[in-house]
C-alpha cells in the first residue's frame, strides 16, 4: 500500500538531515550531481517538494507559464532561506510531512534516495541506503521515462546488483552495487564507476 511508503521516506529524510547537520558552511555550495545545482539547491528542491499537493502542484505549474523547469527554479528559490542553516532547518520543518505532488509515492521514495545521493557523493558522505528504499526505487526507476529516463537505459539489460535482493529485465547483465544501478539509470554518469557486466557498454552509452 502507498501508505507504507512513508516509513522509508521519512527515514531517509532523518538520515540526511543527521549528515548535512555536520556539513560546514563553504561545504554547501558544492555543486551536486544534479547540473546547475549547489547541495544547498537540491535540499531546497526536496523541501519545496515535500510541501507540494496535487492543487498546489497545479496552481505553481500554471504559475510558471506551465514550464516544469521554472516551477522547480521557482521551488528553490522559495525554500533556499537567508543561510545554509536556514535552508536546513526548512528541510526538518517537513520531515514527517505526508504530502506530495501527483503521481505515485514511489516518486518520494525515489526523491529521497536519488537526490540524498546527489548531495552526498560531491560531500564524501557514505550512507548505507536500506533495501526497501532501494528495490522500490529501482521498481520505479525502471517503469518510466517521465523526467528521468530510467525504463529507456534500462531497456534490453538484465539489472543485478550484488547487495540487494532485485533483479529486472532481460539481456546482457548490468552488475554491481544498487546505488550505483540507479544513479546510471537516472542519467548520473558517476554511477557507472562501479558496474561491471557485458550491458555495462550500452548502459555507458545510454547515460552519455
Amino acid at each position: 500500500m502507498a501508505a507504507d511508503r512513508w516509513p522509508a521516506i521519512h527515514a531517509e529524510r532523518k538520515a540526511l538531515i543527521a549528515d548535512l547537520d555536520k556539513v560546514t558552511e563553504e561545504q554547501w555550495a558544492t555543486k551536486s550531481l544534479c547540473a546547475q545545482w549547489s547541495v544547498r539547491d537540491v535540499l531546497a528542491h526536496m523541501t519545496a517538494t515535500a510541501k507540494m499537493t496535487p492543487p498546489r502542484f497545479i496552481g505553481k505549474f500554471a504559475g510558471a507559464g506551465f514550464r516544469f523547469n521554472g516551477m522547480t527554479a521557482k521551488g528553490i528559490t522559495g525554500e533556499l532561506g537567508a543561510s545554509p542553516a536556514d535552508t536546513l532547518n526548512r528541510f526538518k520543518g517537513e520531515l514527517a510531512a505526508t504530502t506530495h505532488p501527483p503521481g505515485p509515492l514511489d516518486a518520494m521514495v525515489c526523491e529521497a534516495v536519488v537526490h540524498g545521493e546527489d548531495i552526498r557523493r560531491p560531500l564524501g558522505i557514505a550512507h548505507t541506503y536500506s533495501a526497501e528504499a532501494l528495490t522500490i526505487t529501482g521498481d520505479f526507476v525502471t517503469n518510466s521515462n517521465l523526467l528521468l529516463g530510467g525504463k529507456g537505459r534500462a531497456a534490453g539489460l538484465t539489472l543485478r546488483p550484488n547487495d540487494v535482493d532485485w533483479v529486472k529485465g532481460t539481456g546482457p547483465e548490468v552488475t554491481g552495487p544498487m546505488i550505483s544501478i540507479l544513479l546510471a539509470l537516472t542519467g548520473r554518469a558517476i554511477g557507472l564507476e562501479h558496474l561491471a557486466g557485458d550491458g555495462l557498454a550500452t548502459l555507458k552509452e545510454r547515460v552519455a
